[in-house]
């Protein structure tokens, strides 16, 4: 039988290999910050996600898991981390061409406040941070809350480099007024 653990590295995987192959499906960029400026949220990122997905001995202090789920637990984990990567697939139909890996500006680029971008700011961000998450939870260890601490803290980096440039980019007043009615991760309330 199949477990909620092994169904959610499905999940990832099937998330990883569409994301990658919609990139084709975006416009090219008209300005990006130099690329120094993206070197620390994307380092970050990575060593997050190598904690929470594990890599090296799986007997290691980080590795090994320290609870396992209910059953139950993990269906529920699993429901969680397919619900926030669909929220990122729903904000990134919505930006359409706008949508860039990186931090970029499009040549027709404007601030979006609808859809997913009327509930959170970023909104991708916080449907993988919800997937992060609901794999922690179900990975039980160390190195996975760790994992998930550092990838939430390198996710930030990236929207506070993105505000930044996009005040820049297409000004502050529109960005600023956008900003005070719509949280940065999550909703206000």
């Amino acid at each position: 039988m199949t477990t909620p653990d092994q169904l959610m590295g499905f999940v990832w995987i099937a998330w990883l290999v569409s994301w990658f192959a919609a990139a084709l499906w975006s416009d090219r960029a008209a300005k990006r910050p130099a690329v120094g400026r993206e070197i620390l949220y994307r380092a970050v990122t990575i060593v997050g996600a190598m904690l929470l997905f594990g890599s090296g001995d799986p007997r290691s202090v980080l590795s090994t898991p320290r609870w396992r789920p209910a059953v139950s637990i993990g269906w529920t984990c699993l429901v969680m981390g397919v619900a926030g990567l669909l929220f990122t697939w729903w904000a990134r139909i919505h930006l359409g061409r706008l949508w860039s890996s990186g931090v970029t500006r499009k040549s027709d680029h404007h601030v979006v406040e609808t859809g997913p971008y009327g509930i959170v700011r970023h909104p991708i961000y916080t449907g993988v941070i919800v997937a992060i998450i609901a794999t922690a939870a179900m990975r039980g260890s160390l190195g996975a809350w760790l994992g998930t601490a550092v990838m939430i803290a390198g996710f930030y980096i990236k929207a506070r480099l993105e505000e930044g440039f996009l005040r820049e980019e297409l000004g502050a007043e529109a960005y600023d007024a956008y900003a005070r009615r719509v949280g940065m991760l999550a909703p206000r309330l």
